[in-house]
This record gives structure tokens, sequence and C-alpha cells, in this order.
């Protein structure tokens, strides 16, 4: 397998807001696993993938969810014309070739499934093939990546301190309001005007988070409006199918966040 099918060649765009670089680069350079937390869409992935291109390393994401098995992540046995071959899963091509592997949204995994990972986070740097009868050492340029939103944590989904305990942590939140509309412009190309607008929509209806709404407007969306306007769209038409449609049924709550996106853009 050529493991530079998962190099990043194009630099993504990510725009720093303190020092999570220099702290991500200390912890690889150690090859201590990293936890990365924060509410959805606020640019943990973007992080990732920035850091892998930066470090010069390959990237294999796994998203989670409840369906995923051991296996998924560390590889099964199948069949073909000449009878059963063994298929590194994405864990353990990380672990064998020296890539970078970040499993995101982690906390959707089912908790039995996590344990596998748990010797490739501690001195042991070691993943136990139990089918195969293999043990696999890990490269020395292996590095392990999670990340979860904690404002989904419950009782059935969250991490274990067995699990957390073995990994550094960086907190990430949505950027400034002024870092946040430099980020809509980049990304999106729309007019600096305009992307302080769909911020100041998008604090309003984080404002609202436990009040009607279980999450507030992502950077992730805000981007989406303004590639939506950037591309001729009626701003107030972008924002109400970028903004608040995805992220509400109700009928008070999404009248409240129209007649926001009526003000601000009247």
């Amino acid at each position: 397998m050529d493991i530079r099918q998962y190099n990043i060649e194009k630099e993504p765009f990510y725009q720093a807001q303190n020092n999570e670089v220099s702290l991500y680069q200390a912890a690889y350079n150690a090859r201590l696993p990293v936890m990365v937390k924060g509410p959805t869409g606020c640019g943990k992935s973007r992080f990732i993938e920035h850091m892998a291109w930066k470090l010069g390393k390959p990237l294999i994401t796994v998203s989670c969810n409840e369906d995923i098995t051991a296996s998924d992540l560390v590889g099964r046995f199948l069949l073909d014309s000449s009878g059963t071959r063994w298929v590194d899963g994405p864990l353990t091509m990380a672990a064998r070739h020296g890539a970078i592997c970040y499993l995101d949204e982690v906390v959707e995994a089912r908790q039995d499934t996590m344990v596998v990972i748990h010797a490739l986070t501690d001195h042991r740097r070691e993943l136990s093939l139990d089918k195969k009868g293999e043990l696999v050492k890990a490269h020395p340029d292996f590095q392990l990546v999670i990340s979860y939103n904690p404002g989904y944590q419950s009782l059935m989904k969250d991490l274990k301190q067995s699990t957390k305990q073995r990994f550094c942590a960086l907190d990430f939140d949505y950027a400034p309001a002024y870092v946040e509309a430099e980020i809509l412009v980049k990304e999106s190309g729309v007019e600096l005007e305009v992307a302080k607008k769909l911020v100041q929509i998008g604090e309003a209806a984080r404002n609202l988070k436990g009040h009607g709404l279980d999450e507030g407007i992502s950077t992730r969306l805000m981007v989406y409006a303004a590639t939506l306007i950037a591309q001729g769209v009626e701003k107030q038409d972008a924002c109400r199918m970028a903004l608040v449609r995805p992220i509400t049924d109700d009928a008070d709550i999404r009248e409240t966040l129209d007649n926001a996106i009526n003000m601000v853009f009247a």
C-alpha cells in the first residue's frame, strides 16, 4: 500500500487563535496522543488537517459512529478468488506506516471498540491483531488523535476515564468575531462587511443554545452561507438555507432567527 495517497498536498487554511499550533507540534515531536475537544464545526478537523500538512505526515481519518467495530479499525480477513486475505484497517495502516490516525467524534463509537487503542497510547505503542496472530509495533512517526464534542456528552455517550487519561487535550471554541469574519472571507471570497453580518447572526443563534437550540450556528455553516452569497444567492435566502433550516425545525426558533436575519440585512 502506498501511504503517500494520504498526504495532504495543498495547505488547508487554518486561522490560529492561540498557541495551539506550537502545543500540538510539541506533542507530535514527543509522539504523545492528542485529544481535541470543542463544539461542532469550530475547526477541529481543519486544524488536524493543517497540522498534518505542516508536519508533512500522511493523515488517515475515521469518522466514528455507533456501528464501528474493532475490526473496522484494525482490519479483517476477506474472501477473494484465491481464498482469504488480510486487509489492514485504518488504525493498523497508520500504525504500520507512520501516519497520523484521526478518530473524529470518537465518542460516537462503542466504548468496547475504543479498548483497541489503549496499547497504542502508552509506552507500548503497539497494536495486537488477535485474528491474525500479529503484534504491530507502531512506526516511529505514528500518532493517534481523537476529537469529540463535550457538549453532547452523556452517561451513555462519553469517553471512559481510562481512555481520557491516555491523551493530552486541546480545547477549541468558536473564534472571536473578527477572526471568524476573516475566516469567512478567506474560505468563501465574500466581502468583509457581509462576513461580519453573518457572524452577528451566528452569535445571536449561539445565545439561544440551551434555550431552544441544542447547538449554535457553527463556523462551518457560516462558511456555507457566505459561499452561497458569493455565488449570487440573495443574502436572506442564503442565511435561511445555511444557518437556520439545518439546525432547527421548531417554528418559533425559526421565526426568531429569520427575524434576526432580516434585521441584520435590512
